[in-house]
């Protein structure tokens, strides 16, 4: 590999991370555009949910489609083009996506708009597999991991203003009563006029920097047997883009083709694990069992993550859960993404070299001011703050959460797991503001799941950690698959119990959740075999 080695490059840190602003504000802002949309365009729950499986789909296949390339040419494609000039191009792509954006949303198509939101995410996906080692590119490896905690603390600023401000663009506030019907849909415009400058804007800066160049020349190990499980998963996520239009053709409902791809996923990757454990020869980084079910539990937790905010929004407007216009949500859905922010942010005290006394303190200081962040964030934006200040009861819980986890991934993810599972159930047995809150501290629970699912993850893979990672980046398509199966659940569950089919679907994070924790004991149990002291390894960083 090389680095040019000269100056402090802190200018170029701090632009760079602007990217991980832009990934987190647009993947946030969502939980605002699906429901204005499924009212806008008249749809089902299920195709509302197609706007973050397009969204997260452009980050699978822009992440398949790199890693055929490298492996048919067996050299890895981005290092060798360089990782500024990848965030350069992906960029430009998303810029391309933004100003597509435009006449879409003039034309009036729902289809178009999904449309832009896959090349954005192309864009992104270049974006991210390239941001995150140049991040580390830019200083000492020794301190690498908390400028990546910088970069996600913030992604979790986009992730917290992105709905505040799209509830302002559409509505002029984040709390007006305007039905949503009432708005034009073109008012969304000027925001994507202004991402798109600064998308170019920021491409612009890294053309004429004077920046590190990492490149490398390593030739790819050949894994072979890793690309017809790849494979049948890419067709699998076809499968719900086609569900429509089969069902019209075949008569079979689309909840069947679209329960049908998400078992084709899991049945898959459960089936390479088991003929992988027979024979590693040609499986590369798939050979190590932690890996298969590290990639299962990233589809899972990135599913959930999204999952329970992208539907949310009609949940809110059901009588039971308030009766919340589209212009009221915002609020809600920033406290469920200012929840992650919360968790990142506490679980970043680990990476400073601080007393023990000084972590203990932080760790109860620091969740309340990430807290506080996320109310003033409310409060500029115009949002009544009284019926949200209960919700440091949760805040408190986290806080708990925390100390039994003591920064150790087997142990956090356990309790997070088991946390989430009950924050769901609750929320499925409750009503109004109690029910509100248990299904927005799955943010809580979800914020420190990706350092834990990571590092256990790639533990013990050598020389396959790269490839490792790469599959662990391909399955942030649970973002893309588990969203449209609770939206069709919402559509297609009957009432039971008194339950709405919105209130009802939100059986999925629970069995989400559950599969989390069971990840945390099994890999646990399957690293302690290969003789990986798993008590000692630290939890740190975040997604």
């Amino acid at each position: 590999m090389e680095q040019k080695n000269t100056k402090s490059y802190g200018s170029a840190l701090y632009t760079i991370i602007t990217v991980f602003f832009f990934w987190g504000f647009l993947a946030a802002s969502n939980g605002i555009f699906i429901p204005f949309c499924k009212a806008h365009f008249n749809l089902t729950q299920f195709e509302s949910q197609l706007i973050d499986f397009t969204f997260y789909g452009g980050y699978f296949i822009g992440s398949l489609g790199l890693y055929f390339a490298s492996q048919i040419t067996k050299v890895d494609i981005l290092n060798k083009l360089g990782y500024k000039n990848g965030i350069i191009y992906g960029l430009v792509l998303s810029a391309i996506g933004a100003l597509l954006m435009v006449p879409a949303v003039d034309s009036g198509s729902f289809g178009l708009i999904l449309g832009a939101f896959f090349v954005i995410a192309l864009g992104f996906s270049l974006q991210q597999t390239a941001a995150n080692p140049f991040v580390i590119a830019l200083g000492t490896p020794e301190t690498g991991s908390n400028r990546l905690n910088l970069a996600g603390g913030v992604n979790n600023f986009g992730t917290l203003l992105g709905p505040l401000i799209v509830s302002i663009v559409l509505f002029g506030s984040a709390t007006k009563l305007i039905p949503a019907a009432d708005v034009k849909i073109t008012a969304i415009n000027n925001l994507y006029f202004i991402l798109a400058g600064l998308y170019i804007a920021v491409a612009i800066f890294f053309w004429v920097s004077n920046l590190p160049k990492v490149t490398s020349d390593e030739k790819i190990e050949a894994s072979h047997k890793t690309n017809w499980p790849l494979f049948i998963i890419f067709i699998a996520f076809c499968l719900v883009l086609a569900a429509g239009p089969l069902a019209d053709a075949t008569g079979i409902a689309k909840a069947y083709y679209v329960y049908a791809a998400l078992a084709i996923i899991l049945i898959t990757l459960i089936v390479s694990l088991t003929i992988a454990g027979k024979n590693g020869e040609g499986w590369g980084a798939m050979q190590y069992p932690q890996l298969i079910y590290g990639m299962i539990a990233i589809f899972t937790y990135v599913g959930v993550e999204v999952t329970i905010q992208s539907n949310m929004g009609s949940l809110l407007k059901t009588a039971e859960f308030g009766g919340f216009s589209a212009a009221q949500i915002g609020p809600y859905i920033s406290l469920y993404w200012g929840s992650l922010m919360i968790g990142r942010w506490t679980g970043a005290i680990a990476v400073f070299k601080l007393s023990n006394s000084t972590k203990n303190i932080l760790t109860i200081v620091v969740p309340f001011f990430a807290f506080g962040v996320v109310l003033l964030a409310n409060y500029i934006s115009g949002a009544d703050l009284s019926t949200l200040y209960i919700y440091a009861l949760c805040v408190v819980i986290l806080i708990v959460g925390f100390y039994v986890g003591q920064q150790k991934p087997v142990r956090t993810l356990t309790i997070f797991g088991l946390l989430g599972v009950l924050a769901m159930i609750v929320g499925l047995l409750t009503t109004g503001a109690v029910g509100r809150f248990a299904f927005i501290s799955g943010g809580l629970c979800c914020s420190i799941m990706w350092p834990s699912i990571f590092s256990l993850a790639v533990a013990g893979l050598g020389k396959y950690t790269s490839q490792g990672s790469a599959f662990l980046i391909m399955m942030i398509l649970g973002g893309s698959i588990i969203p449209p199966v609770q939206g069709i659940l919402a559509d297609s569950a009957p009432s039971i119990a008194g339950l709405s089919g919105i209130h009802l679907s939100y059986i999925v994070p629970v069995f989400g959740f559950a599969y989390l924790a069971f990840f945390a004991w099994k890999a646990g149990s399957v690293l302690k075999k290969q003789g990986i002291d798993v008590d000692n390894m630290e939890a740190s960083g975040g997604h």
